[in-house]
């Protein structure tokens, strides 16, 4: 049976993916810019949980298991803020773009997708959710002194505000490894279609 490397994501919208665009180019030219490689703005996604490599019979079982997950939870929207490293600024492997706005919202949605693919052998993550926007990850050659530039840059930079996302829905996405980067498909959508509060 053949094995599909699969994560749970939310999309972002052209803007979105737009103004990070303009921003990595900015930051590119910085000090330390190009210890980095920059994700391009096609690939910039919302993770909400990793599965790695499912087999293809066993997708059809999370596809309903995601669905049923979060149909009865109602859209939100989290706003792109700030800028940050993991695991810090003095060995910044990721750079990454913040979220705010309705994160418990977020929070509850990530919570019920594990909860829901549990079952299917898929365990909880470890480590605490840690909503983020991944825009650049090391680059290996990178010197420690291009590094540690970089971190500097991005501590440096200040608050930025990069827009709204709107989740409205959850997809089940592929991950096509190639060595010009992964190649992202969409495998199913499940819209979130509860009714606010307000």
């Amino acid at each position: 049976m053949t094995l599909v490397r699969t994560f749970i994501g939310v999309h972002l919208n052209a803007a979105v993916r737009d103004r990070i665009e303009a921003l990595a180019n900015e930051l590119r030219r910085r000090p330390g810019g190009q210890a980095a490689r920059w994700t391009p703005k096609g690939n910039i996604h919302l993770t909400l949980k990793f599965l790695g490599d499912v087999e293809s019979g066993g997708l059809p079982a999370v596809y309903e298991a995601v669905a049923q997950a979060v149909v009865a939870l109602p859209p939100f929207a989290v706003q792109v803020a700030n800028l940050g490293c993991f695991p810090n600024a003095r060995r910044p492997n990721i750079v990454w773009a913040g979220l705010g706005g309705e994160l418990g919202a977020l929070r509850a949605l990530q919570q019920a997708i594990e909860g829901a693919l549990e079952p299917l052998g898929h365990p909880r993550e470890a480590r605490a959710f840690s909503p983020h926007l991944t825009i650049a990850r090391a680059n290996r050659r990178a010197s420690a002194a291009e590094s540690a530039a970089l971190g500097q840059t991005i501590a440096a930079y200040g608050p930025v505000a990069l827009g709204q996302i709107a989740v409205a829905s959850v997809s089940v996405i592929k991950s096509d490894l190639r060595p010009t980067g992964p190649i992202y498909t969409d495998l199913s959508q499940a819209p979130l279609e509860g009714r606010s509060d307000v």
